[in-house]
Parts: C-alpha cells; structure tokens; sequence
C-alpha cells in the first residue's frame, strides 16, 4: 500500500512569522488524522523557523521548492541538498512547470537536481505536465514520456518511497481548471506504467504519483479515489489553513 501524501507548495509567499504560524495550524490539522504524510515547502528564507515548528512532529514533512546538484559551489541564487538537510528539510520539489516554463529549466538541469537529492538523502518530488497547446494536439502521453524518461536518465532507484513523481498538467495550475477524476487516473495509470518499464514492477508500485492542478477541497475527495492517485502537490489552497485541513483530512469514501 502506498502511504497518501499531502503537499503544500508556498511558492513565493510567506514572511517568516507567516510562514511559522501556518505552518502551526498544519501541525494541528495532521494531528486529526492518520495513515498519511504531509509536507509542507515554504519559501527559502522561512525554512529554518518553519523546521523548528515542525520539530516533533512525525506527521508533517519540511519540503524545499527546488535544490542543486552540486555540494557547494560558485552558484549564486541556488541552494544545496546539505544545506537544506541542515534545516530538517526530507524532501525537494524538483521541475516545478513554473521552474521549466518561466526560468527555462531543461530536462537535463532537472535529471541533475534529481541525482543531486537522491545522492544527498533527500526525497525528490518530480513534476511533469504538459502545456494546454500540447494537450490540444494529443501529445500528451508524448510529453509525459519524454520528460520522465530525461529526468529519470541514470537514477537509480531501489526504493519506490524514496521518489515521488507529480502530475501537474500546466494548463490546470492556478487556474481554477481541473482535469476530471477520470482525465488524470488515465495519466497516473500511464505513468506507472513508464515507471514499471524503467524499472522493477514492485519499484514502480512503491512510488508515490501526485496529482498537481488546481486542487482544492471542493475535488479532493473524487481524485483520492483513483487507484494511482497517491495524494496531491497543493498550490493555492496551501496557503490556507481551512482549505489544506480539508485537503489533508481527505475521505476516500467520500463517493
């Protein structure tokens, strides 16, 4: 059985004292529930204080929303898998479409920050999705494939739970659209799939698939119903306490 998770993505959002006193009511909404994880990934300057909020507390996870390949380095603007391990952080989000899309990541940086997290004990969350224009012209499975095959070239995995995948379709983020409960179980089937060809079937079965576009209360319930629907990479209705409590405290039996 894979382990739902639950994560909250803060973007560029957040003062530190913000960040603190969200990150406290998570705490407090993960408490209610069990059988799950959360993580939560502020922003690079409240991640210090958003660790000690959630130190002792074994049901919500420090993300961070990007990390590098290298140890240490000439790199300005970037920050390492020690450096976030420094401050309690377990997991990365790594090819964020807002990292592709708007600073032009390509596949091979991507496949890097993966490496570079693996190697460094950290969790990779790694997102695909394809653009509305792709969708449009029936590439999606197309794309998807491509950039799971690039960003996964060379990883090796042993353990399906020490690699999360995130399905975040670009023209379903932050928009309000959402692919329908059947549109994205198709995806996530499709995903493991290529998971399960690229590497041992029991692998494939241990990694965790989010789904990554416009999730709110309102369909949390209908998309935790899929069979390889594993949780939810959250954007907007993270940066609120009443709406990620719901999200969280999903009912599967809900429908």
């Amino acid at each position: 059985m894979r382990k739902p998770l639950l994560a909250g993505n803060w973007k560029m959002y957040t003062t530190v004292q913000e960040a603190k006193e969200l990150a406290s009511a998570v705490v407090g909404a993960a408490a209610k529930v069990s059988g799950r994880d959360v993580m939560i990934a502020p922003p690079y300057t409240a991640l210090a204080a958003v660790g000690s909020v959630l130190a002792g507390s074994s049901g919500v996870l420090l993300g961070a929303q990007n990390v590098h390949w290298e140890e240490e380095g000439a790199f300005t603007g970037e920050i390492s898998a020690a450096m976030l391990r420094d401050v309690g952080c377990a997991m990365a989000i790594v090819g964020h479409s807002e990292r592709r899309h708007v600073f032009g990541e390509t596949d091979f940086m991507i496949n890097s920050r993966i490496k570079g997290g693996l190697q460094s004990g950290l969790i990779p969350v790694f997102c695909i999705g394809e653009t509305l224009k792709q969708r449009e012209a029936g590439n999606t499975l197309k794309v998807l494939e491509d950039q799971v095959r690039a960003g996964l070239a060379g990883v090796e995995v042993t353990d399906g739970s020490r690699l999360v995948v995130a399905y975040e379709p670009v023209w379903a983020i932050g928009t309000g659209k959402t692919a329908t409960e059947a549109q994205a179980q198709e995806v996530h089937a499709f995903i493991r799939s290529l998971l399960a060809d690229m590497y041992e079937k029991n692998i494939a079965a241990g990694i965790r698939i989010l789904y990554g576009g416009s999730v709110k209360p309102e369909n949390i319930d209908i998309l935790m119903q899929q069979d390889d629907i594993d949780g939810a990479l959250v954007g907007g209705a993270a940066l609120k306490a009443e709406s990620f409590e719901r999200i969280i405290c999903f009912q599967k039996t809900a429908y």
